[in-house]
């Protein structure tokens, strides 16, 4: 099948391109640690001239052999790539954000081969506390754009675990809210670099038991002082003999996504009286953990959703007129979980 696109999540750490073809299928992928923050810096030749930019020779090192084959194809790029220390600045879009308004906003950078780059903008939500995203907005559009549209009319709640997890409220196939919970980057800060990691024994295998009790202490009466107040059992746990070193890890991991699923809860609830189904978008052990404490939260049904950054720079291409074909993105069903 020809290639009609080539499409980059260009993030912190990572660049993953992927070589589309009709409809969005993923026809080849890629995965470089290559991110804005560890460019590459052995200059090389490029476009015969010597280069050192080190956008320029992750982007080559990316996708460069596809434009060799196919030099006309148009690229598109969504992430921090378009952040105010990445390749081109994309400004923030203010929300409610769909595809038309991120297609219509595209920023285009030349590169060195004399392909133009066109960088999707983040999202910028603004409150008292404003809010921004960069990368996951076109997640969250490229499932909003495999739904039915019946489905996709209806309030949605789109989680997007990581180490700052995003929590989008969706209407019409619009961005109206997200929250945004540090817990990953908080969890690794604390086995890490605080008293609590010096008692924990580290462990390939996930202890469910210890997760699940995390959660429900989050859940319970003691954990309504908030996690400042409930961290320290991880520690006074192990030194009572409650809890295992190898069991801390995992207990900790329950405890902090218990306290934002509650926190998510509460949020949910001063606006509406049932708690919504949630799609997961992502793959891997961490959403089976989202998935236990959304569960033991009462939330109704979890959906796990892939190839979410695929669909979503498919479509937010094809709305901006990069690329000839008007169908929508290829949509793998989503899998449901109960």
């Amino acid at each position: 099948m020809q290639a009609q696109l080539i499409a980059l999540d260009w993030g912190t750490t990572s660049l993953r391109a992927y070589r589309l073809g009709e409809n969005g299928r993923v026809l080849e992928h890629r995965s470089l640690s290559a991110g804005i923050m560890q460019l590459p810096s052995t200059p090389r030749p490029i476009a015969g001239q010597m280069c050192s930019d080190g956008y320029e020779l992750a982007f080559d090192e990316a996708c460069g052999d596809w434009l060799d084959a196919e030099p006309r194809l148009p690229v598109i790029a969504c992430g921090m790539v378009g952040s105010a220390q990445g390749w081109r600045e994309a400004v923030y879009q203010q929300t409610p954000a769909s595809v038309s308004a991120l297609s219509s906003a595209l920023v285009t950078v030349r590169s060195a081969r004399g392909v133009d780059v066109h960088i999707v903008p983040g999202v910028l939500q603004r409150s008292e506390l404003p809010n921004v995203m960069r990368g996951e907005e076109t997640q969250v559009l490229g499932i909003l754009s495999a739904l039915p549209a019946v489905e996709a009319a209806q309030p949605l709640l789109i989680g997007l675990p990581g180490s700052h997890s995003k929590w989008v409220r969706a209407v019409d196939g619009c961005i109206v809210h997200f929250d945004t919970f540090m817990t990953g980057e908080v969890f690794a800060a604390l086995s890490t670099h605080t008293i609590l990691g010096r008692t924990m024994q580290r462990s390939d295998a996930f202890d469910a038991a210890a997760f699940d009790r995390g959660v429900a202490v989050a859940h319970s009466s003691a954990g309504a002082a908030g996690p400042l107040s409930t961290i320290f059992s991880c520690r006074t746990l192990g030194l009572t003999g409650s809890l295992s070193g190898s069991a801390q890890p995992d207990y900790l991991s329950g405890l902090l996504i218990g306290h934002e699923v509650v926190a998510l809860a509460q949020l949910l609830r001063q606006q509406a009286t049932d708690l919504p189904a949630v799609i997961l978008i992502g793959s891997g052990p961490l959403l089976e953990r989202y998935q236990r404490a959304l569960d033991a939260n009462g939330f109704p049904q979890v959906t796990l959703a892939e190839q979410a950054t695929e669909r979503g720079l498919w479509q937010v291409a094809v709305q901006a007129g990069l690329i000839s074909s008007i169908s929508a993105a290829a949509a793998r069903p989503l899998s449901v979980e109960n």
